[in-house]
């Protein structure tokens, strides 16, 4: 099963080869001392000779359309394997959702984003395979992060966006009770192009927010541009990231500049809109972009009967998706974030 693995070392190929496929464990050593270990379909680990003051986790397709992460990720991987590059720290890379990869798809049956912290097992239950995925993806980054006791845990979960954006990359910073946002993590993703933050400020079922509460790590969800089919990304926007994220695995410490909000478009989520009637529709055109701003009073939408408004002098709107099932997120809103501590 694994011939094709060592031969390629495209692990994207092997875990689509392999979609239903049971994967037992496999480790193998590598001639620089670095240790490979397949846990599942589409889970991969190094974990380097020498010891590790980081451990990080690259994780993408928890939405299986949006390809520019997936082929960073598989990138980086395939450099690791070929030791055209050495990891200095324990890397876990997770291909969130195969199956939606397959179909060229958001997902499935249910967005796996909305299914973490324990969110998989509530309601119906694990009735679906995303449901299932994202309980065993949960369980793979907590043995990870477990088995080491690091200075330092990072989890970037990399995706697309449905729309454009007018801040092309941007973050979510997941809510961090008692704990203040780093400075230098929002700096690292300057240095990837992401200079557009927004901070959270309440729990969420995210894959970013079960790492951040449930590990303490440094964990975001990146949106890195719009999401584009398999071979029509312009993969010179993303030179950056790329970079960066080979720096984080091949350095002990990556330089980043100083914090300078002035060079930043920093957010705080003011609320998220939630759908209750299926007649929900926006107030503004479907081809509004991310971050698009309107003024306090103006309609955002309309809903059984009743108008939503604008509740602050200035709000800017991210991930408007009106066709989401009831009870599900419509949008989130936004208001600049001048004071949040960032240390």
């Amino acid at each position: 099963m694994f011939q094709q693995l060592m031969e390629e070392k495209d692990f994207l190929a092997f875990t689509l080869a392999n979609i239903d496929k049971v994967i037992t464990s496999h480790s193998f050593t590598l001639s620089n001392q670095t240790i490979v270990k397949i846990h599942d379909n589409g889970v991969i680990s190094f974990t380097p000779a020498t010891g590790s003051t980081k451990d990080i986790v690259l994780s993408c397709a928890i939405h299986g359309n949006e390809t520019a992460p997936i082929e960073i990720c598989n990138d980086l991987i395939q450099a690791l394997l070929n030791e055209q590059i050495q990891t200095e720290h324990r890397v876990l890379f997770l291909i969130g959702n195969p199956d939606s990869i397959l179909t060229e798809t958001r997902f499935v049956e249910e967005n796996m984003n909305r299914l973490f912290s324990g969110a998989h097992s509530k309601g119906e239950g694990l009735c679906n395979k995303e449901r299932v995925r994202a309980k065993a993806l949960e369980g793979y980054v907590s043995d990870f992060f477990l088995d080491n006791h690091v200075s330092q845990r990072i989890h970037y979960d990399l995706h697309t966006a449905i729309k454009p954006s007018k801040h092309e990359k941007f973050a979510i910073y997941p809510y961090r009770p008692g704990r203040s946002f780093s400075a230098e993590q929002i700096m690292f993703l300057a240095g990837c192009d992401v200079d557009t933050i927004l901070f959270h400020h309440e729990p969420t079922t995210t894959f970013s927010y079960y790492s951040s509460e449930q590990f303490k790590a440094d964990a975001f969800t990146v949106e890195l541009g719009k999401v584009m089919p398999f071979g029509q990304n312009e993969m010179s926007k993303f030179a950056n990231t790329r970079k960066m994220l080979n720096h984080l695995i091949t350095k002990q410490q990556v330089s980043v500049a100083e914090f300078n909000s002035d060079q930043l478009n920093l957010y705080k989520v003011s609320r998220s809109v939630n759908k209750h009637f299926d007649d929900f529709t926006f107030a503004f055109p479907k081809v509004t972009v991310n971050f698009t701003g309107f003024k306090q009073g103006e309609v955002l939408a309309t809903e059984g009967g009743k108008e939503i408004l604008i509740e602050y002098p200035y709000e800017a709107i991210v991930f408007p998706n009106e066709n989401v099932p009831v009870g599900q997120r419509t949008v989130l809103c936004l208001i600049p974030a001048p004071n949040e501590d960032i240390q």
